[in-house]
């Protein structure tokens, strides 16, 4: 059987982040300092301050000041998190939400809206978008003892805005860009009964003509239109001192280009002239679907049990033309839909010297992708020469047969189908927990067991979807030898069909956690802590031997310190984290040599990583505050021994993870001046990234970037006027190319908008 190429293929200065609150039941005071920000992604009601996890908060005051519009733009503004392919998905300390080896399907990272984890296919429409939202917290390292599933690398966590119960409120807002891309949104909300029954509904709508021109079918491929609503309830009964049930609802309808969207490099100055040339459409549509149910209660003295309840539906339809051209050659059609249930129940504790919580948690995904594509495979040339040569002909003739069939099939035109249907439960078992041994001596700790189950299935279909050569265009002397060589070509195709299989398989998982922190003073805190980290396994499909293979869960140990300071009588926060992480049975894809379709996820890498985070905010000035944020991460791997019988070419040992920049940094200034004026300007650096793995990685570099943003306006108490520019100076870089067919990713342009919001 043919062998075929692949089917389908130093400490720095800090994020100041701005201060604010975090989401609460009850009006926020503005007036509070940094001390006031609350974060809740490790379950528990903590200051940012008292927090040793390294989290970035992004508060609703800078996704005003900034003027954020997508979970894209936080990325870009946090230290050690980074975008990957487009808007597909995100690292953190260089690690990619769905892993690093390209195998597997448990995701490494996760992102949570209102307590509901949003599927990695949804990531790049679903609701992420900053409007109505009170709080992004990027947790960065393991969260696996709190989050469990799918943490390995960290997590991020959104809030919306709660209803207020003392009085109505609202906010309207529209903005309108150069490139003509319009957003209007509003959100309004208030008592029903006062202070026990409150009401908030939001509805973000985004119309963007796009700026990729499609010469060929007309149009422009990422063209989006958007519509997002939320509503949530808020109760705290009279009759039940100190319950709080919050009750959401949010839909996303989403129509817009792919998760990435590519234009021609083969055009005069094209960051400016940005093109594609593809014959099929390349959409991206999402429909999702959350309600989130959460309820909590003090039981007892410094004791409450809380509830939260999440459902979510994603339906996502992807399409694009993966050759580029006019002509019709390839087209990929991909269809998910899921979904996801999660029940977790929590008890906190918070006495004088132990605080901390136990809970439990169930979580079940179910779903399926269903694929249809037209496929080209390259008519491996060398490969016939060899097999003919094997069986008796010269060198010669081989070489001479060999490219007369390939210069009549240059590609194999294959239609692949597939459907991969999958559910995975988890239930846990979670603790964390403080003890103040002394006014300034804390012991942490923490435990989670996971047990997961996990099914998974796939059939897949490939046919031959062309015309094979004529057994006689070498004349009939050569018929019987080109009539085996396309012999040999339908029972590659063939080869690749598999029947329906499935496999299930079942992981337990013990994940402790400790540490010690120690108040120096009341303004300086360090903190050590250790912790195991988990990425379950699963089967994966090989198609040429039509069998589901098994592979086993990935672990890391994390060892971390951290600083936690105020200066200056606290107008100077100035936070870091240092970290080191080792990573063992890391799962990748291999290559098993049958043909082209033999391959699946096997472990067998290992890794390290280590670097820092470091961020500060300060006030220089009545009304002037600076923030800044400097991340470093080194990553490399160690270990790469692939299973006896693998053929794979491309050795991992010794490279660097993709998409996993060195240095990272950003800040940014706000000012208010002349009683009504605001303004900002902040800046994000990023150095080179790798977009491929391997030894041959440099080949897939693309260059360092700093992208400058501002924001001028004038606003009363009641309404706001301004302009925004994003990337100020127009800095044209990429985040992926591909060059042998002329594509790449573009970043943002320069682009000019102004906008308008009204508030009461």
């Amino acid at each position: 059987m043919f062998k075929f190429s692949a089917l389908l293929s130093s400490v720095a200065i800090a994020a100041f982040a701005f201060p604010a609150h975090a989401q609460q039941a009850a009006p926020v005071d503005q007036t509070a300092g940094p001390d006031d920000i609350i974060v809740t992604g490790e379950k528990s009601a903590r200051t940012l301050q008292e927090t040793p996890t390294s989290i970035a908060v992004t508060t609703s005051e800078k996704i005003e000041r900034e003027n954020l519009i997508t979970i894209q733009d936080v990325y870009n503004r946090t230290a050690n998190v980074s975008e990957t392919y487009g808007a597909s998905g995100f690292t953190i300390r260089g690690v990619s939400n769905s892993g690093v080896g390209a195998g597997g399907q448990a995701d490494a990272a996760s992102v949570y809206v209102d307590g509901a984890p949003i599927p990695k296919w949804a990531l790049y429409g679903g609701p992420t978008d900053m409007w109505d939202v009170q709080q992004v917290e990027v947790l960065r390292g393991p969260q696996s003892t709190i989050q469990g599933l799918n943490a390995l690398a960290g997590g991020i966590v959104i809030t919306s805005k709660n209803p207020t119960l003392d009085r109505w409120t609202g906010d309207a807002r529209v903005l309108w860009t150069e490139h003509d891309d319009r957003t209007f949104s509003a959100a309004v909300g208030g008592p029903i009964v006062r202070d026990e029954l409150g009401v908030r509904l939001s509805a973000e709508r985004r119309a963007d003509r796009g700026l990729i021109k499609n010469v060929t079918r007309g149009g422009y491929d990422d063209e989006l239109k958007s519509l997002n609503l939320r509503g949530k309830v808020l109760w705290t009964p009279s009759a039940l001192p100190g319950l709080e049930a919050v009750a959401s609802y949010n839909r996303v309808r989403r129509d817009g280009g792919y998760l990435y969207e590519y234009a021609r490099t083969d055009v005069p100055d094209y960051f400016n002239n940005r093109i594609s040339t593809g014959d099929q459409p390349s959409r991206g549509k999402i429909a999702s679907d959350i309600a989130v149910l959460n309820l909590s209660y003090p039981v007892a003295e410094n004791l409450k049990l809380s509830s939260v309840t999440s459902w979510n539906r994603s339906k996502v339809h992807s399409v694009i033309d993966t050759d580029g051209t006019p002509q019709d050659i390839q087209a990929i059609d991909n269809r998910y839909l899921y979904k996801t249930l999660t029940q977790e129940l929590r008890l906190n504790y918070e006495g004088e010297r132990l605080s901390g919580l136990l809970g439990a948690w169930y979580y079940r995904r179910t779903g399926s992708i269903v694929s249809n594509s037209r496929i080209n495979i390259a008519t491996p040339t060398s490969t016939i020469a060899g097999l003919l040569q094997s069986n008796g002909f010269n060198a010669a003739t081989s070489q001479f047969i060999a490219n007369a069939y390939t210069a009549q099939l240059p590609v194999i035109p294959v239609a692949y189908s597939a459907q991969q249907p999958e559910k995975v439960e988890t239930m846990a078992l979670f603790g964390d927990a403080r003890f103040k041994v002394t006014d300034r001596l804390t012991l942490i700790g923490g435990f989670r067991f996971d047990h997961e189950r996990n099914r998974y299935a796939a059939e897949t279909l490939a046919t031959f979807n062309g015309t094979l050569p004529d057994v006689n265009f070498m004349g009939t002397a050569y018929a019987p030898v080109i009539s085996v060589i396309n012999q040999g070509v339908l029972g590659l195709v063939s080869d690749a069909s598999s029947p329906y299989a499935s496999n299930s398989r079942t992981f337990n998982a013990f994940l402790p956690k400790a540490g010690i922190s120690m108040d120096w003073t009341p303004d300086i805190t360090t903190a050590l802590t250790v912790q195991r980290a988990y990425r379950s396994g699963g089967s994966s499909q090989n198609p040429a031997r039509a069998e589901l293979v098994p592979y086993d869960p990935e672990y890391s140990w994390n060892y971390e310190g951290s600083l936690r300071s105020k200066w200056l009588d606290g107008r100077l926060t100035l936070n870091a984290n240092v970290f080191y992480m080792e990573w063992k049975d890391q799962q990748v894809t291999a290559y098993f040599g049958l043909n082209a379709y033999d391959y699946n996820t096997v472990n067998a890498a290992g890794s390290h990583l280590y670097g820092f985070e470091v961020e500060a905010t300060a006030t220089v000035a009545p009304g002037i505050d600076l923030y800044a944020s400097v991340g470093h991460v080194r990553t490399k791997f160690d270990e790469f021994t692939l299973p006896t019988g693998a053929t794979s070419a491309i050795d991992l040992q010794g490279t660097q993870f993709p998409y996993a920049p060195r240095w990272t940094l950003a800040g940014g200034a706000n000012a208010r001046f002349g009683g009504g004026f605001t303004a900002n300007v902040n800046a994000n650096y990023r150095t080179s990234v790798f977009t491929g793995v391997g030894q041959d990685q440099a080949q897939f570099k693309v260059g360092a970037r700093t992208v400058v943003n501002g924001r001028i306006g004038y606003e009363t108490e009641n309404w706001s006027i301004f302009g925004f520019v994003r990337n100020l100076f127009n800095e044209e870089y990429k985040q992926y190319e591909y060059a042998a067919i002329h594509q790449a990713i573009l970043g943002e342009p320069q682009t000019f908008g102004v906008g308008a919001g009204v508030h009461w």
